[in-house]
């Protein structure tokens, strides 16, 4: 019934997003004499606002045609290295250049799309060879493709981290975002006892819940304070029959979605009421701004149930990797067996999903690994979404990563 009711929900706002967007259009065409009314302006701002509010919304494109390598611009195409039911490799070719170290971005599986990192992506481009995890949203995968669970995600990076590598001598380089910074880790750790070639060189971590017990955020109390019995009744729903993935067991994306919206809620309707001032002044530029967040932020997809319950499960309630007891295919996780990978733990001061200490922890994990190859920053006044986007990403936090993967080729 919940799933059910949200269509509903969606079906009716569609409709009246598209009303909204035409009668602001109507407002703002200067062919219009009621446009020129002292109050044109205000009405025209806030059916724009409702509009962009209220659209419903697809998987983005990450739409990066081009890149400027050593001062000229160059071609760049999207390729499907892998191809698996729940997700795929994505590999951003770029025109004429080779020899660059390779890089596997893992974009997290907690409701948004891999475009949600088109910045990381973007700033890292020119000076790696840049490859993405890209997930699909459960809803569409039918039911005959089977199930997928954190193992299953495990299976595929290090199945993602052998293509990458190929038939090049130099190993790969892994850089999680948030929450998977923990089946990065556990890969890493899986592949290093199995002594695989395709192992990792470097592991950037940022932002990441490997030792949830460590500055618990708000987050990690909901996960904590309830049962699993809770979350099977109340986060889990059936995707409708009019999807490809008709009858799967999900976590909806538009849960993930509203709880993060009611976390920062007061930031959320400032910003939307920026949006209607900049509208209402006739400045473009900075309400596209919003916009192009907000067209991102919005686009959710949904988790298998199997995967989220699984993950908070592990993760979030009995903090299985840190305590050295998380399974693997009946196999015990050893993070002291790596050796040879150098570990990047980042966190930001302001972090609110993944407090100070949870990302780190990744580095006491590693017994084995010498000093020398760990390694912490931890960005001021930077928040969750700080690490990997924006100017501070890319000014300050992005420099730190290329630098440490230049120094464990």
């Amino acid at each position: 019934m919940l799933y059910d009711a949200y269509e509903v929900q969606r079906s009716l706002l569609a409709g009246a997003s598209r009303l909204a967007g035409m009668g602001a259009g109507w407002l703002n065409n200067p062919a219009n004499p009621f446009s020129y009314g002292a109050a044109s302006p205000l009405v025209a701002a806030g059916l724009e606002v409702f509009a962009h509010a209220s659209a419903p919304r697809g998987k983005p494109e990450f739409g990066i045609g081009e890149i400027v390598v050593d001062g000229k611009p160059v071609a760049v195409t999207e390729e499907i290295i892998v191809r698996h039911p729940f997700g795929q490799l994505k590999h951003f070719k770029k025109a004429g250049v080779t020899g660059q170290d390779k890089l596997l971005i893992v974009a997290p599986m907690s409701g948004h799309f891999a475009t949600l990192l088109r910045g990381t992506v973007e700033r890292m481009l020119p000076g790696h060879d840049v490859f993405i995890t890209d997930w699909r949203d459960a809803k569409n995968v039918p039911l005959d493709e089977g199930s997928f669970d954190l193992d299953d995600y495990i299976d595929y990076l290090i199945e993602f981290l052998e293509a990458v590598k190929g038939d090049d001598k130099r190993r790969p380089h892994m850089l999680a975002v948030c929450q998977p910074s923990v089946p990065a880790l556990a890969a890493t750790a899986i592949m290093a006892e199995m002594k695989n070639p395709a192992r990792p060189a470097t592991l950037t971590m940022m932002g990441g819940p490997v030792d949830t017990r460590q500055a618990p955020t708000a987050v990690n109390t909901l996960a904590t304070e309830r049962p699993m019995a809770w979350f099977q009744q109340n986060a889990i729903a059936t995707v409708p029959f009019g999807y490809p993935g008709g009858g799967r067991r999900v976590y909806p994306g538009f849960l993930q979605l509203a709880g993060f919206m009611t976390m920062n809620l007061g930031s959320h309707l400032v910003s939307h009421w920026e949006m209607f001032k900049h509208l209402v002044e006739g400045d473009e530029e900075s309400a596209d701004a919003t916009r192009d967040f907000y067209d991102e932020y919005r686009s959710v997809a949904d988790m298998t149930a199997e995967f989220y319950l699984q993950t908070i499960d592990v993760v979030f309630q009995n903090h299985l990797l840190p305590k050295g007891e998380m399974m693997h295919r009946a196999h015990r996780v050893d993070v002291s067996a790596i050796k040879d990978t150098a570990l990047l733990a980042i966190e930001g001061e302001r972090d609110d999903i993944s407090g100070l200490g949870q990302t780190k922890a990744a580095l006491d994990l590693a017994t084995r690994l010498p000093g020398s190859m760990k390694q912490y920053l931890m960005a001021k006044d930077v928040g969750h979404y700080g690490i990997f986007n924006g100017r501070k990403w890319r000014e300050r936090i992005a420099p730190v990563v290329e630098k440490f993967i230049a120094a464990h080729r």
